[in-house]
């Protein structure tokens, strides 16, 4: 592959930043373009993002699509049935809950479809789904609104999640470079990427989402102390009890965004994976450690404390 490559990211969030800035650093790359946002006004009009951006890639004959999914896509489902350090090969059937999951899984779905599809020059598109899932590290905005929640409780951090939950947490960096090598690796060995899915990973060292939560804000800031569970049906009457409420005074009184019950069934249920498929496909590595990657966290943290806003609770945040 001695030809030099120009790359497109289409968003450029807390993971597609991140894309952008490994991307450059690689020295086969010519040109690395983002398409974000920004162009909201221009693409309004049309109905699905995913499904333009395949049938644009057939037409202009762009032979790679790397895209980047999530957990959520696949569950927990409308049971909440949990599903324990599965794999990528890992059997799991129902539909998911969260509009979040739900639009994830309609796009998984057209990538895969498109995979192998025709382009105008007679070539083939070759795709793959990077499965992105608790993403921490610079710019991870609940992180902020944790650290805000905490210090408004006497820098007391409670959780929601039972004890024995697993979930899988991931820093950004190394979510981003899983994208740079299979980007490059679906060109080198397509036979072997082509229609693949991988779930990111790295060395973050417990499933338990309290305790990185934790770690993560107490390296920045040593007063917050991990507090205690909140049981299911405190936060269950609470649910109910905003939702009359706003019924009641709508619209002298419109609350801010408030947790729900499909979101609190998929916190409280175990849906954790373990994996070596990207290594073993395309020798993916982390290239954070667990103490580089809290150490970023906890510096950008410290950097923004000061600059909170009021917290807001948001599905796919959560």
């Amino acid at each position: 592959m001695d030809r030099a490559w120009v790359y497109l990211v289409t968003g450029c969030g807390f993971i597609g930043e991140k894309i952008v800035e490994l991307l450059s650093q690689q020295d086969y790359i010519k040109e690395v373009r983002v398409f974000d946002s920004v162009a909201k006004g221009e693409v309004e009009k049309f109905t699905t993002g995913t499904e333009n951006v395949l049938r644009a890639c057939c037409v202009l004959n762009v032979p790679y699509v790397v895209y980047t999914s999530s957990v959520a896509a696949v569950g927990p489902n409308t049971s909440h049935e949990p599903m324990l350090r599965g794999n990528e090969d890992t059997i799991y059937s129902g539909e998911v809950e969260l509009p979040y999951g739900k639009t994830k899984a309609m796009a998984e779905k057209l990538v895969f479809e498109a995979n192998g599809k025709k382009m105008s020059n007679g070539g083939k598109l070759t795709t793959c789904i990077i499965r992105a899932n608790t993403v921490y590290g610079e710019k991870a905005t609940y992180l902020q609104e944790l650290y805000l929640f905490a210090k408004a409780r006497n820098s007391v951090l409670n959780y929601l999640e039972p004890e024995n939950t697993e979930r899988n947490y991931t820093y950004v960096g190394n979510v981003a470079w899983m994208h740079v090598l299979v980007a490059r690796n679906l060109q080198l060995k397509p036979d072997l990427l082509a229609g693949q899915v991988y779930y990111s990973y790295d060395d973050t060292p417990t499933r338990k989402g309290f305790l990185i939560r934790h770690q993560l804000l107490s390296t920045m800031d040593p007063s917050v102390r991990l507090g205690s569970h909140i049981p299911y049906w405190k936060m269950w009457l609470m649910i109910q009890l905003h939702r009359m409420i706003k019924v009641i005074l709508y619209p002298f009184w419109k609350p801010q965004p408030f947790l729900n019950l499909p979101l609190l069934n998929t916190i409280v249920t175990t849906f954790s994976y373990e994996t070596d498929k990207a290594s073993r496909h395309f020798g993916y590595k982390p290239l954070f450690t667990w103490e580089e990657s809290k150490h970023r966290t906890a510096q950008w943290l410290k950097a923004v404390a000061g600059n909170l806003d009021t917290p807001q609770l948001h599905e796919k945040k959560n």
